[in-house]
């Protein structure tokens, strides 16, 4: 495919985002923080999403169009809050099926020819799924890949920072509602240390969905994200918020062994 994308168009549909964002407004202070949240992750991912690009040799076109990808990649986050007060899909609906309701309600992509919009809404689509689906274009593929590596970068960076806190005040919304109860899943142990992505259904705690996020590892795609995971020590920094229990150290010793095992070959570069 060949892909042309000129930056106007990416400084017009920043500053649609801008538009559209300025309009969930909230006198509560910890609901417009949320709001807040959601604004600087599509910020720092845009960024990540640039950096991973960049090292894998995109160019100017295809990083404008990974840029616009990450623009919009959560733009169902904000309805989603608006209308639920929740960032849970599961006790509200899929936020990126929302944001291509969203974006396809507004015609914001109509600016751009068929194909382009197909895989952008494709991308945004695949961000947030366990897995990728193996019917589909290898374009739609690389796309999705980059966005998912790139969320997970800046989601990492958010929950790291969160989880280790100082003023110890929750944000039930970053924990996804979950009681802050002691042990971890059964079924969530078993996935991870098969070596699997955990399927959100069997999470039951904020323990649990910390082990989600370690096995998030298992779903990299390229080098530079790779790299990073290990260069900002996120892996290291759950692990650090987790409960001292030998199904905990199980865990954590199947993923730091995986780590020491890629060496890089198995990715794109």
């Amino acid at each position: 495919m060949k892909i042309l994308m000129d930056k106007k168009i990416v400084h017009d549909l920043k500053n649609w985002f801008t538009d559209y964002v300025h309009t969930f407004n909230y006198k509560n202070p910890e609901l417009e923080r949320n709001i807040d949240i959601k604004r600087e992750h599509t910020e720092r991912v845009i960024e990540e999403i640039i950096n991973i690009g960049k090292q894998l040799g995109l160019n100017d076109n295809e990083l404008n169009l990974a840029e616009i990808i990450a623009l919009f990649h959560d733009i169902g986050r904000f309805e989603q809050y608006n209308r639920y007060k929740t960032f849970s899909d599961h006790k509200s609906e899929d936020h990126a099926e929302l944001g291509i309701k969203i974006l396809t309600r507004y015609n914001v992509l109509g600016i751009l020819n068929e194909e382009i919009q197909n895989l952008i809404l494709c991308s945004i689509r695949y961000h947030n799924r366990a897995s990728l689906p193996g019917e589909e274009t290898e374009t739609c593929l690389f796309y999705s890949k980059l966005i998912r590596d790139a969320d997970k970068l800046d989601i990492w960076r958010v929950v790291t920072s969160y989880y280790h806190r100082k003023n110890g005040r929750r944000n039930v919304a970053l924990e996804l509602e979950l009681p802050d109860t002691p042990g971890i899943s059964e079924e969530v142990y078993k996935a991870l240390m098969n070596r699997q992505i955990v399927d959100m259904k069997n999470v039951k705690n904020v323990n649990d969905i910390k082990l989600l996020q370690a096995g998030w590892i298992y779903d990299i795609n390229f080098k530079p994200t790779f790299e990073c995971v290990k260069n900002r020590r996120y892996i290291e920094t759950l692990r650090e918020t987790l409960p001292e229990m030998t199904e905990v150290t199980d865990i954590f010793d199947i993923i730091k062994a995986y780590i020491k095992d890629q060496d890089g070959d198995s990715f794109p570069v």
